[in-house]
């Protein structure tokens, strides 16, 4: 299989500019005064500019965070390179992502799309996808239980460790005609909510460091209510960004999902994707920033009326450790091949297009060994 390279071009800084200069992107990113409150942040502010100049071919995408400038040239020069312009708010929600005219297999979408109409063939993916999740939040409990001397708190990751090995048994136990059963898919949909409950209950067994600073209580979103939410929801920005990258690239629909229900502007199917990649890839490289003290209560702020934000340094920080952490190689027990964290997405994207092709009988989630 030929390498995939996943370059992604993160603009964090208020009031970037990026134009066009032949083959290139010109960028300049301002630099502000410390003192200076992240909404007064416009280009009239700058006591400075970096600039940089990025081949266009280095290129796979960019990420654009809040209120960033790209010039019309140099969207189309993106268009012509296949390279997806993606706008996201301070938080990592997607507000629109552009692209040029796709090249894309009509045979492989109409596959999908009667797969997606299809409530069987619905409820057989997320049940595979639901387990990989879920196999994936045991083995990271499994690994924090294993790793702890107290013994308070080895019972407490264990306990959650079980409850998650009894979902995946009884994923295991469903048969065809269950699967076709009306209302199939919300049962389905209620177990990882069941699970979840499980998972998130136990995560804070799993930080060793700065506990008081990152105490988690309950997910929450849209904004964040406090700084662990925060750097999850970020990360899981990043992670849903490169699974649409994945699936547009290979001809799939990426909001056309089989777990998650259809919503306008909502990626349906690269929230499915990233559901097994979600506990070994964005909520273990979380614990590990704050663990190693890589980030820390000073990489936020509060803003009015509740919500957390990373500084625009926390930010930077983060980003640069999600692409290290894809720099890294791991098995894939399908392939029986290293390849980069990078490219899982992709190759996750290939086994589902095959799945819907009816190449193989299921669905064959990540589970790292």
């Amino acid at each position: 299989m030929p390498e995939i390279q996943q370059n992604t071009l993160y603009l964090t800084t208020p009031a970037s500019y990026v134009a066009r200069d032949h083959l290139t992107l010109q960028v300049e990113v301002p630099v502000y005064p410390d003192d200076l409150a992240p909404e007064e942040r416009t280009r009239d502010k700058a006591k400075d500019w970096r600039k940089l100049s990025v081949p266009i071919h280095h290129l796979e995408s960019i990420c654009a965070f809040g209120p960033v400038t790209i010039s019309p040239p140099a969207l189309d020069l993106c268009w012509e390179h296949g390279v997806a312009v993606n706008y996201l708010n301070e938080w990592g929600r997607l507000h629109a992502r552009m692209t040029g005219v796709a090249d894309t297999s009509v045979t492989l979408r109409r596959a999908q799309f009667r797969a997606a109409d299809d409530p069987a063939r619905c409820a057989a993916i997320a049940r595979q996808m639901i387990a990989g999740k879920l196999q994936n939040a045991r083995n990271s409990l499994l690994r924090a239980a294993r790793e702890s001397e107290i013994s308070n708190l080895k019972s407490q990751l264990t306990e959650a460790t079980d409850a998650l090995a009894r979902q995946i048994e009884d994923l295991g136990r469903w048969a065809p005609a269950e699967l076709a059963a009306p209302g199939a898919l919300d049962t389905l949909r209620g177990a990882e909510g069941m699970a979840a409950v499980a998972y998130f209950g136990a995560f804070n067994g799993l930080l060793k460091q700065q506990q008081a600073g990152f105490a988690f209580t309950t997910r929450s979103r849209r904004p964040p209510r406090d700084r662990i939410n925060c750097l999850l929801s970020f990360l899981y920005a990043l992670v849903r960004h490169d699974c649409v990258s994945a699936l547009t690239s290979i001809g799939l629909d990426p909001f056309v999902g089989f777990l998650h229900a259809e919503r306008p502007n909502r990626p349906a199917l690269a929230l499915d994707l990233m559901e097994e990649f979600r506990p070994w890839l964005a909520d273990r490289l979380a614990v590990t920033l704050i663990n190693r003290q890589q980030v820390g209560p000073d990489d936020f702020r509060l803003r009015e009326g509740g919500a957390v934000e990373f500084t625009d340094a926390g930010r930077k920080r983060v980003i640069t450790a999600y692409q290290q952490r894809k720099q890294e190689t791991l098995n894939h027990p399908l392939l029986d091949q290293n390849l980069r964290i990078a490219q899982l997405p992709f190759v996750q994207a290939r086994v589902l297009a095959r799945h819907l092709r009816c190449d193989i009988a299921d669905y064959l989630p990540f589970v790292p060994k």
